[in-house]
């Protein structure tokens, strides 16, 4: 298990932020989580009280993540790892106008909401002089857009191109970033869909191989690997013949729909007549 002493973590409440917990807490680091589920992550900071502490800002605004990250720094220092895991998931349909919504949420939260955490510690990790790592949780649908998930895909292509442009200028400093790129994990996002998840990975499995290659430098990390590959593999097919394929698969949930998981912020038009 890669060593890290202080970590930061959001999307603590889900099953990667979870698994990424408690995997640093047993490893013996202090550990910052971030979410919105109160008694999961009071679970997860009694394996560790002295050791732990808890947040639940909203990701995407500035404010509350600088005051969370004020709070860090005033008693814990400098973080060595900050790893941007809040997410949400959903499908989207650009004919309804209120599907407007989600996409707007989906960008506050897959895309502003990294630069909201990394933000207020980014000049105290230069100014250490320390090695750190910034960590974005993408995802292999930033690669491509697929029917019926644009907002999402479009929110995850958007956090790729950023994790570049960061990396490229944190180049000349002691910190990495480095942009994970999960495919289907066995979590909350996913328990809804009916579609086939090929290389489906367990959180425990998927927060190991992320930290491990943390550690090892590996800019770019694919959980899990093999879905990578297949998705490669399909980028080499013409365009209409990879569309046709994602056309004949079922589309994910969209909010309020049976299936759909909860989108933080976002309210509830489809209910309205």
């Amino acid at each position: 298990m890669p060593t890290f002493q202080r970590a930061v973590i959001t999307g603590a409440c889900g099953g990667l932020g979870q698994a990424l917990a408690r995997q640093l807490l047993d490893s013996g680091a202090q550990v910052v989580l971030g979410g919105l589920n109160l008694p999961a992550m009071q679970a997860l900071a009694d394996l560790a009280p002295e050791r732990c502490r808890i947040f639940t800002p909203d990701v995407s605004d500035a404010q509350a993540m600088q005051a969370m990250a004020a709070d860090c720094l005033q008693h814990w220092g400098v973080p060595d790892l900050v790893i941007a895991n809040a997410g949400v998931a959903g499908g989207f349909e650009t004919s309804d106008p209120v599907d407007l919504a989600v996409m707007r949420r989906m960008l506050e939260i897959n895309l502003l909401g990294v630069a909201t955490t990394f933000q207020p510690f980014l000049s105290a990790m230069q100014d250490s002089g320390q090695r750190g790592a910034l960590v974005g949780v993408a995802s292999v649908a930033g690669w491509r857009g697929m029917p019926g998930n644009g907002a999402y895909c479009a929110s995850k292509a958007g956090l790729i191109a950023y994790l570049q442009s960061l990396r490229a200028e944190l180049r000349p400093t002691r910190l990495t970033v480095h942009t994970i790129s999960p495919g289907y994990l066995r979590t909350a996002l996913t328990a809804g869909n009916t579609f086939a998840m090929p290389g489906l990975l367990g959180p425990d499995e998927a927060a190991r191989d992320l930290l491990r290659g943390v550690a090892q430098g590996r800019e770019h990390i694919v959980l899990p690997r093999r879905i990578g590959w297949l998705s490669q593999a399909l980028s080499l097919l013409p365009a209409r013949w990879h569309d046709r394929i994602l056309l004949g698969q079922p589309r994910k949930p969209r909010a309020h729909q049976a299936g759909a998981t909860p989108i933080p912020g976002l309210s509830h038009p489809h209910d309205k007549t």
